[in-house]
């Protein structure tokens, strides 16, 4: 089967997160490297109060992942995902392979190459825009 990119937004249990937070990250790397997948970025999110109670908890801290791994091993990653305490929900969603990298960028706090050229063309205005203006 082919390695894809994943998204995945994790929802941790907010006491969890608060007492361990390294431990939230510690153990989103260690579900991915137990399938046999890499991870390309992995930060926190928010941390904020959920729309509905989930298992009796009102407020949640979000995980932003992207990994690689073979499609044929989600599975296995969602069992791993359904099994962990500290993980309210998740959600994992296939990225379009020409997104990967400004994806992956931003969520490492880098600035993508699209990104730093894109303002230098919204400076400019167009010469009907600058004489309409000058009337």
């Amino acid at each position: 089967m082919a390695e894809n990119v994943y998204e995945c937004m994790f929802i941790f249990n907010a006491n969890a997160y608060a007492r361990n937070p390294t431990g939230a990250a510690n153990s989103v790397e260690e579900m991915v490297k137990s399938v046999g997948g890499e991870l390309l970025a992995s930060r926190l999110w928010n941390e904020q109060k959920l729309a509905y109670p989930i298992n009796g908890h009102r407020k949640g801290a979000y995980w932003l992942t992207y990994f690689r791994i073979d499609s044929s091993k989600m599975t296995k990653f969602n069992r791993s995902c359904q099994l962990n305490d500290t993980v309210l929900r998740h959600l994992a969603i296939k990225l379009d392979p020409r997104l990967v990298e400004p994806m992956v960028a931003v969520a490492k706090g880098e600035v993508p190459a699209e990104a730093e050229q894109a303002p230098a063309a919204e400076d400019k205005k167009p010469a009907e825009t600058v004489a309409a203006a000058a009337e």
